[in-house]
């Protein structure tokens, strides 16, 4: 199964089959506050260096957040789409829980979009999913309801299902949903990565979609997150995710070395292409 996202020139597919497609995180204000003023202040140089430099880094697909305290994010979140369209042709993916910022930024945002995100929430189903429709967007769709957060994974699978019926209802093919199984901390309950990747498995297994996963989540709390957010997405990737909201610039060579090892990269190709991209180290004097 394939989704194909459009940038302004450039198209992405998600595929089941394929390569893991990188979302770049970093447009995101939550814990950087040098963001969080430039985009209160609407000085936006910065948020289109970080565009350039997460394409750079090899991510395929930018998410874009504008939400801090007090923000119009209705005003805000389509000016921040406009500027990362106008120096980056991957596609967008807009992340924002506010329907009106949604279908303003929609109305802006040049190709075939990402939304992030639905969920099984009727409140959430009822806003979102008209809007994909309409504008012909792709959506992901967390496995979480007016219940919360299920604690196993068939339950998990249960609310999958019920947001890929929903979008069916309303002509929203599951091609152009990509569920995301959601992730806990392990530092609170050492079951909780366990039960994602059981949950990945599953729905895989059970409808043959895409999976996204946001893998930072799981090492909240715990010494040396970058080394358990690697593993935990070398796991992942093993399971069946093949698309990742992710920090470019510091996984996106676990990222390609997992593809690498499970057959996906014929002849080493995008992994070498990866590291021969990397700024080189300058020669150290004798």
């Amino acid at each position: 199964m394939q989704t194909i996202l459009k940038g302004r020139t450039t198209e992405v597919h998600i595929d089941t089959g394929g390569q893991v497609v990188i979302i770049g995180e970093r447009i995101n204000p939550t814990g950087r506050k040098k963001l969080a003023a430039a985009l209160t202040a609407r000085d936006f140089g910065l948020v289109r260096d970080l565009a350039r430099a997460q394409v750079q880094a090899g991510a395929e697909v930018l998410d874009v957040n504008v939400g801090i305290a007090g923000a119009d994010e209705e005003r805000l979140l389509p000016e921040v789409v406009k500027e990362v369209a106008s120096v980056v042709d991957v596609p967008l993916c807009l992340d924002t829980p506010n329907p009106a910022a949604l279908k303003a930024a929609l109305q802006v945002v040049p190709g075939k979009p990402l939304v992030n995100s639905v969920n099984g929430e009727e409140k959430s189903l009822a806003s979102v999913l008209p809007l994909v429709r309409d504008r012909g967007a792709a959506v992901i769709g967390l496995v979480m309801d007016d219940g919360g957060i299920p604690k196993e994974a068939a339950d998990r699978a249960r609310v999958a299902s019920k947001i890929l019926e929903r979008a069916a209802k309303l002509g929203i093919p599951p091609e152009d949903v990509i569920i995301d199984p959601l992730v806990l901390s392990v530092g609170a309950d050492t079951t909780a990565g366990l039960v994602t990747l059981q949950t990945i498995e599953l729905i895989r297994q059970r409808f043959g979609v895409s999976i996204n996963l946001g893998a930072s989540n799981v090492s909240f709390g715990l010494p040396d997150r970058h080394t358990i957010n690697q593993a935990f997405l070398a796991l992942a990737i093993g399971r069946g995710a093949n698309c990742v909201i992710s920090d470019p610039l510091k996984l996106t060579g676990i990222i390609r070395a997992t593809d690498l090892l499970l057959s996906h990269d014929e002849y080493a190709a995008r992994y070498i292409a990866y590291f021969r991209s990397l700024p080189k180290e300058p020669a150290q004097s004798a």
